[in-house]
C-alpha cells in the first residue's frame, strides 16, 4: 500500500517523497488509519520495522488539523521511550516528517543538564519525546504540565517494564488529562504488558503485524561453541575473516566494553564503546560515527543499543549471550532491515549454555552450529531442550538410606582420643 492510499496530507506525502519512501510497511498500514480516526492502540512490532512513522504521520497530521493559533505553544503529544538514544532518534523521525510544518519537537532526558531543556519547554513545543525519569524531574520542579496532551505514545513497553519503569509511567500517566488517545507499542505482549494496556488503553484496536520469531527469517544464526577465556581471539578472527562490513557486538557489561573495544583497538580495527558510562554527548557522537560508517564495529551493551538504527547493518554479535530470550530477539532484529539479508553470530561458553537452551526453546528451532573455527569445543550433541541423550538417569540404589545390618557385633568400640584444644579451654 502506498502512503498515498492512507489519507495524509499533502505536506506529510512530501517530506515522506522527500525521505526516500513510497510504500507502507505493514504496521504502518494498518495502524495509521486507526490512529487518524481517534482510535487507542495496542502494536505488537519488532524493531526496524517502521513502527515509529506508524504513530509519528497521524500525530502530526491530526495536530495540524486541529491546531489553534496561540502566542505560546503548548505540548499536544507526549512520546514516552525507555532510553536517551530511542528519545533522540524519534525526535529526529519528528522532525523529518514535521519539516514542512512550523510545528516543533523538543527530546527530554537525562544524563545532560537540565537548563537547555527547560528553556527550549518555556519557548513552547508541539510535541515531547522524553524518557520517564527526567520527565518527572520537570514536572516536579513545576516547568512542564501536561493537561494540553492529546495524544500519548508508550514505545517499546516490554523494554520499559524490564528497566523498572513502570511506577514513573503511571504517574505521569495519572497527570494526563482525563480525555486523550493512548497509543501502547511493544515488540513483546507478555502478560504483564497487557494487563499494563488494560489499564491504560479504552476500547483499543490491536495491530500485530510481526510475530516472535519474524526477524529470523532473514537472519542467517549461527552459534560458536567457545571458552570464555578465547572469546576476545575468536571475536578478532570473525571481524577479520568474516565479509563484516558493520557489525553491533552486544556485551553484558560496561567493563567488559571498554576492554573489548581496547583489545580490538590494538589489532588494528576500527571499534568503538557505547555505555552508560559515556556522557551523553560522546553517546551521541558515537552513534553518528557508526551510522556514517567511520567506525566499523561498535561494542554495545543492551541499554545503550536502543535507539541504533541501520538499515545497513550487516552483523550482530552476541558476545555475551542475552540473560532473557526476548532479549535475543531485540537484539538480532536490528540487522536484516527493510527486507535486508544480515547475520547473528552467538558465542557460548559452557557457562552460557542454559541461556541458549532458553533462547532455541524460545524461538521455536536449534540454532545452527559453526564448528569451523581453531577455538571449537569438543561438545556432545544435545536435543533441542537441551537435554543430553547419552546421559542417562542412575538408578538409585534402593538400600541407600538404610542401616547397615551387621552379621557379626564388634569386639570392641575405639575410644576418641583426641582433644579439641578450643573445647578444653572453655
Amino acid at each position: 500500500m502506498t502512503f498515498a492510499q492512507l489519507n495524509l496530507n499533502k505536506p506529510l506525502l512530501k517530506a515522506i517523497t522527500q525521505g526516500g519512501y513510497t510504500e507502507a510497511t505493514p504496521i504502518q498500514a494498518e495502524a495509521i488509519p486507526h490512529i487518524l480516526n481517534g482510535k487507542d492502540m495496542l502494536g505488537s512490532a519488532q524493531t526496524g520495522t517502521g513502527k515509529t512513522a506508524a504513530f509519528a504521520l497521524p500525530i502530526i497530521q491530526r495536530i495540524q488539523e486541529t491546531t489553534v493559533p496561540s502566542r505560546r505553544k503548548a505540548p499536544r503529544a507526549l512520546i514516552l521511550a525507555p532510553t536517551r538514544e530511542l528519545a533522540l532518534q524519534i525526535k529526529e523521525n519528528f522532525h523529518t516528517y514535521s519539516k514542512n510544518s512550523p510545528l516543533k519537537t523538543a527530546a527530554i532526558y537525562g544524563g545532560v543538564p537540565k537548563r537547555r531543556q527547560i528553556q527550549t519547554l518555556k519557548r513552547g513545543v508541539d510535541i515531547i519525546v522524553a524518557t520517564p525519569g527526567r520527565l518527572l524531574d520537570l514536572m516536579e520542579m513545576g516547568i512542564l504540565s501536561l493537561s494540553t496532551i492529546d495524544f500519548y505514545v508508550l514505545d517499546e513497553a516490554d523494554r520499559m517494564l524490564d528497566m523498572g519503569f513502570i511506577p514513573d509511567v503511571k504517574k505521569i500517566t495519572g497527570a494526563l488529562p482525563s480525555k486523550h488517545q493512548t497509543m501502547l507499542f511493544s515488540a513483546t505482549l507478555p502478560k504483564s504488558i497487557l494487563n499494563l494496556s488494560k489499564a491504560l488503553l479504552q476500547d483499543p484496536v490491536r495491530v500485530e503485524v510481526a510475530k516472535d520469531n519474524a526477524p529470523l527469517e532473514t537472519i542467517n544464526q549461527a552459534v560458536y561453541f567457545v571458552n570464555k577465556s578465547d572469546k576476545p581471539a575468536l571475536l578478532s578472527d570473525v571481524l577479520n575473516e568474516t565479509a563484516v562490513k558493520s557489525a553491533l557486538v552486544f556485551v553484558r557489561t560496561r567493563q567488559g566494553a571498554n576492554r573489548l573495544t581496547k583489545n580490538l583497538n590494538g589489532s588494528g580495527l576500527n571499534v568503538d564503546a557505547i555505555h552508560g558510562d559515556k556522557s551523553q554527548s560522546q553517546r551521541q557522537q558515537t552513534l553518528r560515527n557508526f551510522k556514517l560508517g567511520k567506525t566499523q564495529v561498535l561494542i554495545a551493551t543492551d541499554v545503550a543499543s536502543r535507539g541504533i538504527d541501520i538499515d545497513a547493518l550487516s552483523h550482530v554479535i552476541n558476545y555475551d549471550l542475552p540473560e532473557t530470550p526476548e532479549a535475543y530477539l531485540h537484539r538480532i532484529g536490528r540487522t536484516a532491515r527493510a527486507g535486508r539479508l544480515g547475520s547473528s553470530l552467538s558465542f557460548c561458553s559452557s557457562e552460557e549454555t542454559h541461556l541458549l537452551k532458553a533462547i532455541q526453546k524460545h524461538i521455536g528451532m536449534t540454532v545452527p552450529v559453526e564448528g569451523n573455527h581453531r577455538f571449537k569445543l569438543e561438545r556432545t550433541p544435545r536435543t533441542q531442550d537441551g537435554s543430553n541423550p547419552k546421559h542417562k538417569k542412575k538408578r538409585k540404589n534402593p538400600d541407600f538410606g538404610k542401616r547397615r545390618k551387621y552379621a557379626f557385633k564388634p569386639t570392641s568400640k575405639r575410644k576418641n582420643t583426641y582433644k579439641n584444644p578450643a573445647y578444653s579451654q572453655r
